[in-house]
């Protein structure tokens, strides 16, 4: 074309050369191959122009995608999270709940060292929600509305671990890492109120729930609307079965629902040497609880998932004495599905099309080879109540160190935290959050067909 002065396009062309020259796309080699030759002024004219056309297109190539900078975006949390000053803030948080643990609506002081950070780092939030619960918010205010949760509650053990945190508050312990997630949480909103803040296109909600072991906490949450404007919700659980640095789950259902019974057996009290005229509860008892398990193994399907555990049993108060009652043949039985107003807990079931939208996150920022295919498991979780509502999916965080001592599975006075694993969750729920909000403004994408979310058959 005539458009183009042959002196321009030299000028043009040179500089382009100087800048590809260290371009691993285009090596030297091929630049000098291409630079024109001496020639007819028409031949190097053409020559030149040419080659101006292969090094704009080189320049267009090396332009990153849109999908390579929302790839980029779980690296570079994970890469801020790892900082010593948000390493040190989350040890921090987690240490301090860990030496003072509450049991479920208990939470007042976790709930407040809650609310202090979150005025710190001037978030604002609201509370109360189920007693001590709290949502705090980090966006614009309005659409779309992604939900990260965190819950507060120990357990009642008494800690068998011998460490400077170790709690402080007999027969109470956090043995299931809620205090890690908490701090997890915590160090996500750090991450995103002092870097992100001004560049969120929604609403990220921080939702710390209470009473998750059996008081169903989030059934509570939920009722009070918490959720009622959320599009997704992400819930983080760490894991002692998977190593630092990977995460694990699975598409439709990943753990059990779960509900509670209570039985009083009630005989005739008399001297432990004069069996015959007693009626002994303990026998009777025990007898039970041996034939309970042959709910599963004779009156369910085998190929259903069930599980039934006594894991309490009390009865009598002295070795020489046949007590009246254990808390049947010719005894009576009271049970009572619903003891104390425990909460029955569905199955929680993961969001298919989430899942895979977790999975590309985790892959990004840890490599597809960390992401493990996780095998249901019996256990029951609350953060069903949440996913029955909204799409939900939730997720195993690895903290096992093959270098070190293996780590005791939760629930148990053994349990322990392995530290490490605080920034991979802080990192995963920022990345999680902020990713969804891009890549789901409101009009960006057709409305799906309406489909039978697999949980609603169940």
């Amino acid at each position: 074309s005539s458009l183009l002065d042959l002196s321009t396009t030299k000028e043009v062309v040179n500089r382009h050369c100087l800048l590809y020259s260290t371009s691993s796309r285009c090596p030297p080699s091929l630049l000098t191959s291409l630079s024109p030759q001496p020639s007819s002024p028409m031949a190097a004219t053409l020559r030149w122009r040419c080659f101006l056309l292969l090094t704009l297109f080189i320049s267009i190539s090396s332009t990153p995608t849109e999908q390579q900078t929302l790839a980029q975006i779980p690296i570079n949390f994970l890469s801020s999270a790892k900082t010593p000053e948000l390493v040190d803030y989350m040890v921090s948080i987690r240490r301090r709940i860990h030496e003072n643990p509450e049991l479920g609506y208990e939470e007042f002081e976790t709930s407040r060292l809650v609310r202090e950070e979150l005025d710190r780092l001037g978030i604002r939030y609201e509370h109360p929600f189920a007693v001590t619960g709290i949502v705090a918010s980090i966006g614009t205010g309005g659409p779309p509305f992604v939900a990260l949760r965190a819950d507060m509650d120990a357990l009642a053990l008494q800690e068998a671990v011998e460490w400077e945190h170790k709690s402080k508050v007999a027969g109470k312990m956090h043995a299931c890492g809620h205090d890690a997630h908490v701090a997890m949480l915590l160090g996500a909103a750090k991450l995103l109120q002092e870097h992100h803040s001004h560049d969120l296109q929604g609403t990220v909600l921080f939702v710390f729930q209470p009473a998750e072991e059996g008081g169903g906490g989030a059934k509570q949450m939920v009722e009070a609307g918490v959720v009622d404007s959320v599009d997704a919700i992400f819930g983080i659980h760490v894991s002692t079965s998977f190593p630092i640095g990977t995460v694990a789950s699975r598409a439709g259902p990943l753990l059990a629902g779960s509900g509670f019974f209570e039985a009083v057996i009630t005989g005739k009290g008399g001297h432990a040497a004069i069996p015959h005229h007693t009626i002994d509860p303990i026998l009777a008892a025990s007898s039970i609880v041996v034939s309970l398990q042959h709910l599963v193994s004779r009156e369910a399907d085998p190929l259903d998932s069930q599980v039934v555990t006594v894991g309490k049993f009390e009865g009598g108060g002295a070795f020489n004495v046949v007590t009246g009652q254990a808390k049947v043949q010719r005894c009576n039985a009271t049970i009572n599905f619903n003891p104390n107003n425990k909460q029955t807990y569905p199955a929680t079931v993961n969001d298919a099309s989430l899942h895979e939208y977790f999975l590309g996150i985790a892959g990004d920022m840890l490599g597809t080879q960390n992401l493990k295919v996780m095998e249901p498991l019996m256990g029951a979780e609350d953060f069903s109540f949440y996913a029955e509502k909204v799409p939900g999916c939730f997720f195993f965080v690895g903290m096992q160190n093959e270098t070190r001592e293996p780590l005791v599975a939760s629930h148990s006075p053994q349990y322990q935290v392995n530290e490490d694993v605080l920034p991979y969750g802080a990192a995963l729920h920022a990345s999680l959050a902020v990713r969804y909000l891009l890549e789901h403004q409101p009009g960006s994408a057709t409305p799906p067909e309406e489909v039978i979310r697999p949980h609603d058959e169940l």
